[in-house]
């Protein structure tokens, strides 16, 4: 089955709005002009005005220039969302060069440009800025101007120790390494889980579209039934009132022969609707048995057990999502299976449970409880080959989806999964699927009462008395 989105399953899609940048950008932009005038001006401390002024109206013009140019809707590629931010850590190592180096409380601005990086493009583009920063920290702690102070007779600017500079930036590099790990992780869940569930919408589109072709084969065949009929009358019409040499003889049979031909698909598709076609409500036998029935040809042995009590069976309504999410732990089961596979279904009047169970090397310890979570595959995923029609093998490859895409389907449906390994002596992987009985069971309607008899006037006057 393929997943069309807009870049490949399993790979990360980076970039950031230009947009974004430019906004930000600006921010930064009136943030540096309101710091130069409150320290220039309102705490009386002496700046190089003009290079500092300089350096941001620099990036101003470059936001200019960048809005100018380029529509705010561009999606940048990750190399051009890394220059800009470059730009922005050496513009802020100018300003910092300016103004005191790492003596100045602002260098903590170092960290800005890395977690953008962090949330948005690849982790190699975060590393470089994060290397490229604290190398401006470190230039910046070594060589700046004074940092600026008032000089009206108020005491020198103070002087940090060389061992107070180093430690600040050890520990604005440290600072830049863990949030931007942490910030990078956070942002790389939130886009796995985001991919995950669009895959997740296209599958069950995909099964709602394949559940919706019964009834429009059967709603074709029977409108197109009275127009064929017509067509076909109308050239039997036309073959008797033409001569047997005319030159329209063999194109009406044709005619007749095409009709009668369409006639016999539409007879097929009726055929396929009547006894082949889903119904809209199974027991859950019969559902599991359409379930397993497309994976009993590939050398593994498939039980299903069910109840030997008929009478209270719970009645499903079939509907794509659990039939793709029920399916797909199967196939996984048949997969990693050795020799067999059992499905073991029961019920009780609480709820229902299918636990599908194999013997096979089941879950690794460490994953059992990430079992579920997008692009976490369930055992490894082991390389297995199957052999195609054409005498060939293929190798079957795993992205991590398949499980979380029927865990997210089950669940839609009120059901709550369990992923254990079976106990020793027996090895293997258990699957438990439990749902409410009331929130799956369409079987259980309320029995209307019977009508109460009418009641009795007693100001009604009593019946004659018989003779």
């Amino acid at each position: 089955m393929t997943l069309s989105l807009d870049h490949p399953i399993g790979e990360r899609f980076f970039g950031l709005r230009l947009d974004t940048l430019i906004r930000l950008r600006w921010l930064a932009i009136s943030g540096q002009t309101l710091a130069i005038v409150v320290v220039q001006w309102l705490l009386g401390f002496t700046l190089p005005l003009g290079a500092c002024l300089a350096v941001v109206a620099l990036s101003a013009w470059l936001n200019l220039a960048l809005r100018l140019r380029n529509p705010g809707a561009r999606r940048l590629s990750d190399v051009e969302a890394a220059w800009l931010l470059a730009y922005d850590i050496l513009q802020l190592a100018a300003l910092l060069f300016l103004t005191g180096g790492l003596a100045n409380p602002f260098a903590l601005l170092f960290l800005a440009p890395v977690l953008i990086s962090a949330t948005a493009l690849s982790p190699r583009t975060t590393v470089l800025l994060g290397v490229l920063a604290a190398i401006c920290a470190a230039l910046v702690g070594l060589w700046q101007m004074p940092l600026p102070w008032a000089t009206d007779g108020t005491p020198m600017a103070p002087v940090l120790p060389p061992l107070y500079l180093a430690a600040i930036w050890l520990a604005l590099a440290i600072a830049i390494g863990f949030i931007g790990v942490h910030a990078w992780r956070v942002a790389e869940e939130t886009r796995e889980l985001s991919e995950a569930l669009a895959a997740t919408e296209l599958v069950l589109a995909r099964e709602q579209h394949l559940s919706a072709l019964d009834g429009l084969a059967a709603a074709a065949a029977h409108e197109l039934g009275t127009p064929l009929a017509t067509i076909t009358v109308v050239a039997k019409e036309l073959a008797r009132a033409l001569p047997p040499d005319s030159p329209l003889a063999d194109d009406i049979r044709l005619l007749r022969e095409q009709a009668e031909r369409c006639r016999t698909i539409l007879r097929t598709l009726t055929s396929l609707d009547a006894s082949d076609a889903p119904f809209d409500q199974m027991p859950l036998s019969h559902i599991l048995e359409d379930v397993v029935a497309p994976h009993r040809n590939f050398g593994i042995a498939l039980t299903v057990t069910v109840p030997t009590r008929s009478e209270d069976e719970p009645i499903i309504a079939r509907n794509p999502g659990l039939l793709y999410g029920l399916g797909n732990i199967i196939e996984n089961a048949v997969d990693f299976a050795e020799h067999h596979v059992n499905i073991v279904a029961n019920w009780s009047r609480d709820d229902v449970t299918v636990t599908i169970t194999d013997d096979g090397p089941g879950f690794p310890p460490e994953l059992i409880d990430s079992i579920g979570a997008p692009y976490v595959t369930s055992r490894g995923r082991k390389s297995w080959r199957r052999e195609t029609g054409e005498g060939e093998e293929e190798t079957r490859q795993g992205l991590g989806l398949g499980v979380f895409i029927a865990k997210t389907l089950l669940e839609r449906s009120g059901a709550e999964l369990s992923f254990v390994n079976r106990a020793p002596p027996a090895h293997g992987a258990s699957v438990t699927v439990r749902w409410p009985r009331p929130q799956i069971d369409i079987s259980d309607e309320p029995a209307t009462p019977p009508a109460a008899p009418p009641a009795r006037d007693t100001d009604a006057a009593p019946p004659p008395a018989t003779a």
